[in-house]
């Protein structure tokens, strides 16, 4: 199955055009999946507490329906993520997933809401409530979450019991600058090495797809995030079958072997051998 990630930066406003030139040119060179980064409309906006920035979410109905006719108009399944208002004073981050005929084939709010110096997603998003739910599409089942979610395993693990052929995550991670360069990589590293996990402890390929380019604080009270871009897929071993750049904005193809975790089971059978009767502290915040 063929896949593009579109690693972008933000261009203001000319972000929605730069978005929807890449998910047609994605299309023309033969793509059937095509998955765009965390809140690609806007500016990560989330590094300072601004009420203003609220009123990003009342463009969301727009924004469907510009991605769903996009998904048509290409002929992709199309994974998106948006800014949900879902009623006054309740907001989700929550990616959308389009049929390649434009209907939407379901939606995720992203369950795990950090709150870290520039990441106040708190004050702006309340935590999903659709669970861990695979989304049905004509090129598979996708186990889509959101960024934080992704240094939670029990979610990937979630996704793939109830039958995810895939874990996407789009994603707004980057650095501060005034880090060292050791713990910088580190970070990466560590954002890498538990996604990867995911990859081979379930049997899935894994995907994220995140943003690049700097991004100045519009509070001017932090200095900024530089998006470590980085997009990658691991295959259901976690094997790199593609890893993009920390600096530019590109496509990246890959041609899925959708069989392969059906191989790599078969000899590795965790789901199998799982002590299912003696898990049930994970339930609990800490175990006294």
């Amino acid at each position: 199955m063929p896949i593009a990630l579109i690693q972008q930066a933000y261009h203001q406003e000319q972000t929605l055009e730069k978005t929807k030139e890449a998910i047609l040119e994605a299309s023309k060179n033969g793509a059937k999946l095509v998955l765009l980064q965390e809140l690609h409309t806007k500016e990560y906006f989330c590094q300072s507490e601004n009420t203003e920035f609220f009123e990003y979410a009342n463009d969301y109905e727009e924004h469907i329906k510009f991605f769903s006719s996009i998904a048509k108009e290409a002929g992709v399944v199309l994974v998106t993520s948006l800014f949900e208002k879902r009623c006054a004073g309740m907001y989700h981050n929550t990616a959308v997933v389009f049929e390649s005929d434009g209907s939407i084939a379901g939606k995720y709010r992203k369950m795990h809401i950090p709150d870290d110096p520039a990441f106040y997603e708190k004050f702006y998003f309340t935590p999903g409530d659709l669970g861990f739910e695979p989304i049905s599409t004509s090129v598979g089942k996708l186990g889509v979450m959101v960024c934080w979610d992704q240094w939670y395993p029990e979610g990937a693990r979630i996704m793939a019991l109830k039958g995810a052929e895939l874990l996407i995550y789009p994603t707004a991670i980057g650095w501060f600058m005034s880090d060292s360069e050791e713990e910088r990589m580190r970070q990466r590293e560590a954002w890498i090495g538990v996604q990867r996990g995911h990859a081979i402890a379930n049997g899935l390929p894994t995907i994220a797809i995140n943003r690049v380019g700097f991004e100045p604080d519009s509070s001017k009270v932090l200095e900024g995030i530089k998006f470590w871009g980085s997009s990658f897929v691991f295959g259901a071993q976690g094997e790199e079958l593609a890893m993009g750049s920390v600096e530019n904005e590109e496509i990246i193809y890959v041609n899925l072997d959708m069989n392969r975790s059906e191989e790599v089971r078969r000899i590795w059978p965790f789901l199998r051998d799982r002590r299912i009767e003696s898990y049930g502290d994970i339930l609990k915040r800490y175990c006294d």
